[in-house]
């Protein structure tokens, strides 16, 4: 297949993966530069590696781990932003080497974003969450703080990770991760210090 096309391929796929998949999910504008960004430098590296046959195949999987651990480190991302962050560096790598035969040119890519679409679909999370909740007072016993979690927010609470029992300033850091109950009301009382989002 012309590389020509297997380009136009890559660049069909990283399309479709962040302004049809991830932005109408997510709305995180900065990323799609991101992903767009690293798929095309990508893209354009692995062009470049196999155009030069004196530079090996490792060197160019050393780079790919590399840009993988930099942009990792750099600021901390959900799961599916990190899921997309790897689909569009494959994109970008597929894109830019030559694939025997010809259909599998097609079927990496498809495969790609078949699995993206289907895994990150809101129907599949729809109602679960994850949730790191700081309680301002202490309880250490399990039972009693899953049933003072699913009166504060209205759930069912699937599993939880304590972090933290401050018996000194009465306080309780819990990780939870939950299922929303539209039958139940959370209570009104607030929840200081709850960070998290979406599973």
């Amino acid at each position: 297949m012309p590389r020509a096309a297997v380009i136009a391929i890559d660049l069909v796929s990283i399309l479709v993966l962040t302004l049809v998949l991830y932005f109408p999910r997510h709305r995180r504008a900065d990323m799609v530069v991101a992903y767009l960004g690293l798929n095309v430098g990508v893209l354009t590296v692995a062009v470049a590696l196999s155009l030069n046959t004196s530079i090996g195949t490792g060197f160019g999987l050393g780079l790919f781990g590399a840009l993988s651990i930099i942009r990792l480190r750099s600021s901390e991302l959900l799961q599916q932003e990190v899921a997309y962050y790897f689909a569009a560096l494959a994109l970008g790598l597929l894109g830019g080497i030559h694939v025997e035969p010809a259909w599998v040119t097609f079927a990496l890519p498809a495969a790609i974003l078949t699995v993206m679409f289907i895994g990150d679909h809101p129907r599949l999370q729809r109602g679960y969450r994850v949730q790191t909740v700081h309680l301002d007072r202490a309880i250490a016993d399990e039972t009693a703080l899953v049933a003072e979690l699913e009166r504060l927010l209205g759930a069912t609470v699937l599993r939880l990770e304590l972090k933290k029992v401050d018996l000194v300033n009465d306080s309780t850091t819990v990780e939870a991760r939950y299922r929303l109950d539209p039958t139940r009301v959370p209570a009104r009382r607030s929840l200081a210090g709850a960070t998290g989002g979406a599973s």
